[in-house]
């Protein structure tokens, strides 16, 4: 399995749910609303999965390794780090506003 492209959909604060992730393997398979969720004692990756009838939920899609399981967590959640990064610094550059323009002290000549 080679994952070639992570990207990050959205960034949460609020909650467990950290981000949802959309990953690329070998150019040809995409995978999306993969889960990025703050745990008791580590942030973990939850594979995308639905309801079932009896209200339990049930992995769509999912790594049949604990290799490969620790291959995708690990880059998801490197790639989770970088985007968080990348955002705090964006937002944490202050913005340089111009000082507001100053009318002249000075009569008009006559």
């Amino acid at each position: 399995m080679n994952i070639t492209d992570i990207r990050v959909r959205r960034l949460m604060q609020d909650g467990r749910l950290r981000a949802v992730v959309s990953i690329t393997v070998d150019n040809e398979l995409a995978i999306h609303d993969i889960k990025v969720i703050e745990g008791p004692q580590r942030l973990f990756v939850a594979m995308p999965s639905r309801r079932e009838e009896n209200g339990t939920f049930r992995d769509i899609i999912h790594p049949i390794s604990v290799q490969s399981r620790q291959v995708l967590e690990n880059s998801i959640l490197e790639a989770y780090h970088r985007e968080l990064e990348h955002q705090q610094q964006y937002h944490a550059a202050p913005v340089q506003t111009p000082p507001p323009s100053q009318p002249s002290q000075t009569p008009p000549a006559m």
